[in-house]
């Protein structure tokens, strides 16, 4: 009798435990239950999952997915990003694109290609030929490609592949960049607000009123891309459709960190589409080829089934990606084992403090969520590191999908589960 007491008090005493709680709370409360939700917590001290809520159901994943593109930059770029590559054949200096979106980009400009040109003495030619892929991702909505985030794909992005619009004071005249678009405006007296380009060139019809900053993706070309070079240099750069030969060198560019802090603290889907077009040109192929990088990374690295992996773009633009929330547990594992976690945790937004964390929990307590979120309608989710108020750091998927509610709403939802967590464990 006293042994079946003390049975009852031990499977109760566990029934009540903080972790238990939590996890009843996720099965039975209307905040989680009226939409898909997944949750998983993993404590890598322990090697225990602490929660498995859904965790190995398949979930669109949203900008979740660039955590996959920042695991395979840690994979395959070096310190330095790779700019150009390179040849030279008597008079004459050939370049490849490998794919960095640093040229001329408006806020995070890499001057390395620009000094190496300008002060060559060879004749400058820009062969285009070692991309023939898609300009959007599988899956992306066609209709997106006048938003800023979905700038396309290409072996040499310039000024981000978009044109900034933004007034400053009240004039009339609204000034582009590159300024090479200036006459390529006219007003669209039917049109209300905002500007919008033609699908299928560069020929932007600004309404009677447009906004005073407005970034608008441009259709990117090698010979759009060659005159904005040249305008640039001053001088003069020519296409050459000649194959990338084995041998060629490399020019170096900035740190890969600035790449990476920017594209996860603001979620620039460039940035994350790029990372796979550097990685497949440091491997030194003669087509740059994000599949097969992707291919390489989830088969071959991490060993993710087709059950519980779908990869196919960079950014999670895509609703074709579908991940688990335990196969962000294991990713979150084997990145924290490549970086260390100073490094890592000023890569990552600061829930309250940086970034799309920014309006997650309170900004005025120290952080102790750092995360990528990843989000569009009827999608959120948020994967991480978690400090508890104990000391102890926990890895953490949250995914909610096929929610009515408003994003916002379930970004509160969310917070407030981790914020449970950090309190009660």
């Amino acid at each position: 009798m006293r042994q079946s007491i003390l049975f009852f008090l031990l499977l109760l005493t566990i029934g009540c435990s903080p972790v238990s709680r939590i996890a009843r709370l996720v099965r039975t409360d209307t905040r989680y239950t009226d939409h898909l939700t997944g949750v998983a917590l993993y404590d890598p001290v322990r090697r225990k999952a602490l929660i498995q809520h859904n965790a190995d159901q398949l979930f669109t994943p949203a900008s979740n997915t660039k955590l996959l593109s920042f695991y395979a930059g840690l994979l395959y770029l070096p310190d330095s990003l790779p700019a150009l590559r390179y040849t030279i054949q008597n008079d004459s200096l050939i370049f490849w694109g490998t794919g960095n979106p640093l040229l001329l980009h408006p806020v995070l400009s890499d001057t390395s290609v620009l000094a190496f040109l300008r002060n060559r003495s060879e004749t400058l030619f820009f062969s285009p030929v070692n991309y023939t892929g898609p300009r959007f991702g599988a899956g992306w909505a066609w209709d997106d490609y006048n938003d800023d985030y979905s700038a396309e794909l290409a072996q040499l992005p310039v000024y981000g592949n978009v044109a900034a619009f933004r007034r400053s004071g009240a004039h009339d005249r609204l000034p582009v960049s590159p300024a090479l678009f200036a006459d390529s405006m006219l007003v669209d007296t039917v049109r209300r607000t905002g500007i919008r380009r033609d699908e299928f060139r560069n020929r932007f019809r600004l309404s009677t009123t447009p906004a005073n900053r407005q970034e608008v993706p441009f259709r990117w070309s090698p010979e759009l891309a060659t005159r904005l070079l040249a305008d640039t240099l001053h001088r003069a750069v020519a296409i050459l459709t000649r194959p990338m030969p084995a041998g060629t060198r490399l020019l170096r560019g900035w740190p890969a960190d600035s790449l990476y802090k920017r594209m996860l603290h603001v979620s620039d889907n460039q940035f994350a589409e790029q990372i796979l077009f550097m990685a497949s040109a440091e491997q030194g192929h003669p087509q740059l080829d994000p599949a097969r990088v992707r291919r390489q990374v989830v088969d071959s690295v991490l060993h993710y089934a087709g059950t519980k992996a779908r990869w196919v773009d960079g950014s999670g633009l895509s609703r074709y990606n579908l991940f688990t929330p335990n196969v962000f547990i294991d990713l979150l594992g084997k990145i924290q084992a490549k970086v260390p976690q100073q490094r890592l945790f000023t890569l990552l937004p600061a829930a309250g403090q940086s970034g799309t964390l920014r309006s997650v929990g309170d900004h005025q307590q120290t952080p102790y969520i750092w995360a990528k979120s990843g989000s569009m309608t009827g999608v959120y989710n948020l994967s991480g590191y978690l400090q508890t108020r104990r000391g102890r750091l926990l890895y953490f998927s949250v995914m909610n999908n096929n929610f009515s509610q408003s994003v916002s709403e379930m970004r509160k939802r969310t917070a407030e589960l981790l914020r449970q967590i950090h309190e009660r464990l």
